[in-house]
């Protein structure tokens, strides 16, 4: 059965969710971290064979796909009705940080060096439609809300990953239902995982992103009652 879903966002640290909750002997990914199901399927008659491979009768089995972050409403919908008690795990990432690590990724798929690379390459990338959509949180956990309760998504912080690992993994383990990792379990928590190439993000690239993400961030601390006032810092 289908128990647990990574939900995004993209560049926010899946990967190292990923291998960490893969250590656990009583949680399974039977199709791979990612497997894009949901925003690939072409027709509803695919749903059964992709519920069919989570099917191991003592683990709590699931997937992580950052795409999933922006479905449409109607794929979340579809998700619901065949995956009601599913428990959705989201991780945030600053907007302003994640659109430069995404830009960065892309720039190695172009197979391009960052010294090829206009300032005006970026700021395209970071005003195409997908980075901001998957760095509009507030937009897309409005959509997964309208049809799946509260209680059932868990929010984390990105930055979290570095501060307090421990303290993250115990409570995706807490929300998904499985015990908490023993001490065995819990080797390797401050390895980076797929990691970025850690370029620093330049102060006019990161005075621009800020301006971009302003209004999203103040909608998200709106929602969670937070403030990400750090996120939105432009360094004098």
């Amino acid at each position: 059965m289908l128990r647990f879903m990574g939900i995004g966002a993209q560049k926010a640290g899946t990967s190292w969710l990923h291998a960490q909750l893969s250590r656990h002997p009583r949680i399974g990914f039977p199709g791979g971290k990612e497997m894009h199901f949901w925003d690939r399927m072409k027709a509803a008659e695919e749903i059964p064979k992709y519920l069919a491979t989570f099917r191991h009768p003592e683990r709590l089995e699931g997937e992580i796909t950052p795409a999933y972050a922006i479905l449409p409403e109607v794929r979340i919908a579809q998700l619901r009705e065949v995956a009601p008690q599913l428990r959705l795990l989201y991780l945030l990432r600053n907007p302003v940080e994640r659109a430069w690590s995404s830009a960065l990724m892309a720039l190695g798929r172009a197979e391009m060096r960052r010294d090829e690379a206009s300032d005006q390459w970026f700021i395209d990338h970071f005003h195409s439609r997908g980075s901001l959509a998957r760095g509009d949180y507030a937009r897309c956990l409005e959509n997964w809300l309208a049809h799946f309760p509260r209680e059932q998504l868990l929010i984390l912080r990105y930055e979290h990953i570095e501060t307090q690992p421990e303290a993250l993994l115990d409570s995706v383990c807490v929300h998904i239902g499985v015990e908490t990792p023993n001490e065995a379990m819990r080797t390797g928590l401050k390895e980076r995982v797929f990691a970025g190439s850690g370029e620093s993000l330049p102060p006019h690239l990161r005075a621009h992103l800020v301006t971009l993400y302003h209004d999203r961030v103040r909608a998200l601390e709106a929602m969670l009652g937070d403030s990400l006032d750090e996120w939105l810092a432009v360094p004098e």
